[in-house]
């Protein structure tokens, strides 16, 4: 294998809390300041967002203090959580860089050689076998995962060159305390890469899900190193400015209460976790992807088997590529890494198309996979959840998919074309047949009165632009386009993506009641209104029925109701149109 660049196996590891003399308090969201100030301690801000989620480190001058106040605050009915501080870091790399010419050149070149339908123009996709692992650029035909955020908790992320296209929102420095999340190490840009690399712009290399916008928190230093306080608060400061799915490449063997905590809160608030499993090579997986409600991703190497480094164990979910620069299975001359652009670890003033290895690298694969999910419409964790592992595939030479293969893979290995194709196939089908339904319920009692009404094709038109639109489209056009994506989705999923995931005006009858007290006036788009508010009853109603969609400003356990409720109504105001057309 000829030395070519260079190269880093990269998955954060975190120190045992041992005790020491600062604490890490999660006090109740809606405690006074006046109880804090009353309560003996000084609490020191994590950041300026201590003043909403209220976690706060303690200093003590002595273990033994330190001992004692842990024991009393964690009796304190105001604290959710206390736990002794610890510092997660990035371990040293464990592979050598390898001397040899810089990959920049060659990636940053356009044209070159020809390549297959489909196929992104990115010079250096050729390299990234790890995509196609995933089953891309077939799942690209069917969604790229637009209107969907994902959060990169990390060393923060710079906008290299091949990042230059790519969508950001505003992120945040929890270690200097500031909006600045630049990348100082490296780990974290090539990380948002894996994510959402700018795809199809001529130059470097592609991402899983390249329409997604990312938010970059940074919490780990250029060392490496952070505190699990600043984690914990980037996980909670994630969900509450609007994250879709978190991406931790980052792990430890030790639990922490905080950190739990912050997973759960995110986790309520509609927010997918996706953490690394480790790479200490052991049956033991490490936190947070230990804990519930966190998916836990294990790493694959070209030929599919589980890499020397990938821990396993009970709770791995899935697994996804993690590359293996000790070898190139596939011949292509180059090691078989994870393969993005980003700054040179070590020397922040470069940049690089670089092959680190680790489960950091293939977590991202995951992330942007329950990101191309989401992009499809289906917004509950637990739903994205299901939808991951149920269309993982068996690796090679294990048989077909179905149930979990074993504590080294979950699932199975990742597959975004099946999961894109469960997610939006069955969707259509459900949305446009309940819209179907509705409509017979429809006119059968308007007939049943002796009404009788001849719709058209402008009925049915609208119905399906209501409820699934041409939601086939995708799977017989060989390129992904924007006018496809356009009509390819019912209007509710469409309106979302516009208006923001879970949007309650989306998800609601307002918009074919406003067109029908708008147009009801004007005979021959009565058909039209009615077919429109069927369908959207249609897609409504499948949403109720699946759990899929997540209500913004709406408490999770009314989002069923919600949605059946504005179903019923769009019904009932179509088959008024109808009856009295």
């Amino acid at each position: 294998m000829p030395a070519s660049a260079a190269i880093v196996i990269a998955t954060p590891g975190a120190e045992p809390p041992a005790a020491g003399t600062r604490l890490i308090v999660d006090f109740r969201d809606d405690i006074s300041t006046r109880a804090l100030a009353a309560n003996g301690y000084v609490e020191i801000p994590i950041s300026d967002y201590s003043l909403r989620d209220r976690l706060y480190a303690i200093d003590f001058p002595t273990v033994a203090e330190a001992e004692a106040a842990r024991a009393k605050l964690a009796a304190d009915p105001d604290v959710e959580s206390v736990d002794y501080d610890a510092t997660e870091t990035l371990p040293p790399d464990e592979a050598a860089v390898l001397a040899g010419d810089s990959m920049e050149a060659e990636c940053a070149a356009s044209g070159g050689a020809a390549r297959p339908a489909g196929e992104p123009n990115d010079p250096c996709f050729r390299y990234q076998w790890h995509l196609r692992q995933l089953g891309l650029p077939d799942a690209w035909k069917l969604g790229t995962g637009k209107g969907v955020v994902v959060a990169v908790i990390d060393t923060g992320v710079t906008k290299v060159a091949d990042l230059a296209k790519t969508k950001f929102v505003p992120g945040y420095n929890f270690l200097a305390n500031n909006a600045n999340a630049d990348d100082d190490h490296g780990h974290g840009t090539h990380v948002a890469g894996t994510i959402a690399q700018s795809t199809n712009n001529g130059v470097g290399v592609a991402g899983v899900a390249p329409d997604v916008s990312i938010m970059p928190l940074k919490v780990l230093s250029a060392k490496g190193s952070g505190s699990v306080a600043a984690i914990a608060q980037s996980i909670r400061w994630a969900a509450d400015h609007g994250a879709n799915v978190i991406n931790m490449s980052l792990g430890g063997p030790m639990p922490i209460g905080t950190m739990a905590s912050a997973i759960k809160y995110a986790r309520g608030k509609g927010v997918v976790v996706v953490a690394a499993a480790g790479n200490d090579g052991h049956g033991r997986v490490g936190y947070p992807a230990r804990y519930p409600g966190v998916i836990a991703v294990a790493a694959t190497q070209f030929d599919e088997s589980t890499t020397f480094y990938s821990n396993w164990g009970p709770e791995v979910d899935i697994a996804a590529p993690g590359g293996n620069v000790r070898v190139d299975q596939n011949g292509d001359g180059k090691p078989d890494g994870v393969l993005q652009h980003t700054i040179v670890p070590g020397n922040i003033t470069k940049t690089d198309y670089l092959w680190f290895m680790g489960t950091s690298m293939a977590t991202p694969h995951v992330a942007g996979v329950a990101a191309l999910i989401m992009g499809a419409g289906v917004r509950k964790p637990e739903a994205v959840e299901e939808i991951l592992l149920s269309t993982a595939r068996k690796p090679k030479g294990q048989g077909a998919a179905g149930g979990r293969v074993d504590d080294h893979y979950g699932a199975g290995v990742a597959d975004a074309g099946a999961a894109l194709r469960k997610a939006r196939g069955e969707r259509g089908v459900a949305e446009l047949g309940l819209a179907g339904a509705l409509a017979l319920l429809g006119l059968a009692g308007l007939r049943r009165r002796g009404g009788s009404e001849r719709l058209g094709l402008g009925f049915v038109l609208a119905l399906v632009a209501g409820s699934s639109g041409l939601f086939a489209l995708p799977f017989v056009i060989s390129d992904h386009h924007a006018v496809v994506d356009a009509v390819s989705s019912g209007f509710p999923l469409a309106l979302s993506g516009t208006l923001g995931a879970g949007n309650p005006l989306a998800w609601s009858a307002i918009a074919p009641l406003a067109l029908i007290v708008l147009l009801y006036g004007v005979a021959r788009f009565r058909p039209a209104l009615a077919g429109f508010a069927f369908g959207v009853a249609g897609a409504l109603l499948f949403a109720a029925v699946s759990g899929v969609v997540d209500i913004s400003y709406v408490p999770s356990f009314l989002d069923r109701a919600w949605l059946a409720g504005h179903a019923t109504i769009a019904a009932l105001f179509a088959t008024a149109v109808i009856r009295r057309g």
